[in-house]
């Protein structure tokens, strides 16, 4: 993921974000067909992660280049995309400071990356380097969803820095729709649910305390609070959970933005 200091930098770099990455592979192959990509496309996936999204769009032919700020993520993508045979241009780079030229790209591509960003210059970024014509296409966590509700929890313990802009106003049409202002020449939206499964509520909140980073440094910054924080995720899982046994089965919203880049 992307972040624009050190310290956000560090809250992505802990645990093992590919691990959790595998839960929401289908949101990638989703995206690109709501775009929907065509074989040749020059296509930049933004804060790529462990490359989900960047694989979708190389098994259907595209030109691909995929960035993110954190090597060991990086390192994972080029793993998958060696075990795939398919190739990608992997870089270290930042979402608010891409380095390419403008117009490099006729697609560029982020799920659940540059919404982490700052808004102002994630959308900004995205927009200069995609080609007059050309694509943008996002999936963002939608506010009001278990995911949005993750986080607004997560924040209750580990308050985001002071002047932050919520990473999930992008879920939000009308806001995402204003980021991008007339420099697009269109917008469409696409309201969209992937499933989150484990054994049960508690194992699902222990591979998050252990694998995501945001939620192993919420509960460091929790302190003696740690095992209350632990509870509250617990039983927002069992709220949302929807399998009907003692298994994990929670629908978590998202919101698909398909942008064109004016002429």
């Amino acid at each position: 993921m992307i972040a624009k200091n050190s310290m956000q930098q560090r809250v992505w770099a802990s645990g093992d974000l590919s691990m959790v990455g595998l839960g929401v592979t289908l949101v990638g192959e989703l995206l690109c067909e709501s775009i929907p990509v065509h074989a040749g496309d020059y296509v930049l996936d933004v804060a790529t992660g462990s490359g989900n999204t960047a694989l979708a769009a190389a098994r259907r032919g595209c030109r691909v280049t995929a960035v993110d700020f954190v090597p060991a993520v990086l390192e994972r993508a080029q793993e998958r995309a060696s075990a795939e045979r398919v190739k990608i241009d992997f870089r270290e780079a930042d979402a608010e400071a891409l380095p390419f030229e403008d117009g490099s790209f006729n697609v560029v591509l982020s799920t659940f990356g540059a919404m982490f960003a700052s808004p102002a210059l994630a959308a900004g970024e995205m927009l200069r380097v995609c080609r007059p014509g050309g694509k943008i296409g996002m999936a963002n966590w939608a506010p009001t969803g278990f995911f949005g509700q993750f986080f607004k929890l997560s924040e209750s313990y580990a308050p985001l820095p002071a002047g932050s802009e919520p990473p999930f106003d992008w879920g939000v049409p009308e806001i995402a729709r204003a980021r991008f202002g007339k420099a697009v020449s269109d917008v469409r939206f696409i309201r969209r649910q992937v499933i989150m499964r484990h054994f049960t509520p508690e194992s699902w909140v222990e591979f998050f305390k252990t694998h995501f980073g945001p939620t192993l440094l919420a509960h460091e910054a929790a302190g003696e609070r740690a095992p209350e924080f632990t509870a509250a995720m617990i039983e927002l899982a069992r709220r949302y959970n929807q399998s009907g046994d003692e298994t994990l089965f929670v629908p978590a919203d998202y919101l698909e933005v398909i942008a064109t880049r004016a002429l």
